[in-house]
């Protein structure tokens, strides 16, 4: 379907463009949300006739949403949740919880606004996108954490989660007693003896295992 745009669409193109798009997409998300419309005769006389003011309200938009984005841009998030041993949420982190966590630091937000490609499954710093407008995208952060002191701890940059796997894969053994005085000389003359101390109470023609 041909549609003229009312407003710059990601991946689309801008304000008055026309374009072809799926039939779907236009009928469910574009033209319901009054993003775009029809682009057959009627319709672009209309736009034509409205071009102007149309630009002139995506400006004023848009200069409320760079105010905004100043005001949101880098907010971080703490969000505790339970985990696994691995980091591994029990349940996951999604659009309503990064707008009632925004909600928190004062920042209203609508879910619509929130931009997330899965959602959150494990504990760490995760970037978040804001789209405050079409043309206006600030990035939040989300810190998922199982306590407030873990929290801070990945707020300052510590990677838990790689913390996590490299105790799991530290390979458990025991350490010899030694005497923690005793010099590299001492040590190599303390085993020496006990070797020949071995081999001298091993009997005559007996062989040793």
């Amino acid at each position: 379907m041909d549609i003229i745009l009312l407003e710059r669409v990601e991946k689309l193109g801008a304000i008055g463009d026309v374009v072809t798009v799926r039939d779907g997409y236009a009928r469910n998300y574009l033209l319901p949300n009054k993003k775009a419309l029809r682009a057959n005769e009627a319709n672009k006389k209309v736009f034509e006739a409205n071009r102007e003011r149309l630009e002139q309200e995506n400006a004023e938009k848009r200069t409320e949403a760079e105010k905004q984005g100043d005001k949101v841009a880098g907010t971080e998030i703490v969000l505790i949740r339970a985990s696994s041993n691995s980091g591994q949420l029990y349940g996951s982190v999604n659009v309503r919880d990064i707008v009632a966590g925004l909600e928190e630091k004062g920042h209203k937000i609508d879910k619509k606004q929130v931009i997330m490609g899965h959602p959150i499954k494990t504990i760490g710093m995760f970037d978040v996108t804001v789209a405050l407008h079409p043309e206006v995208h600030v990035t939040v952060k989300a810190n998922v954490a199982r306590s407030p002191d873990e929290a801070d701890q990945q707020a300052q940059g510590v990677d838990v989660l790689a913390a996590m796997f490299e105790e799991e894969a530290a390979p458990v053994g025991f350490t010899e007693a030694y005497d923690p005085n005793a010099e590299p000389g001492d040590v190599a003359a303390i085993q020496a003896a006990e070797a020949a101390e071995d081999e001298a109470e091993t009997p005559a023609g007996e062989e040793q295992a």
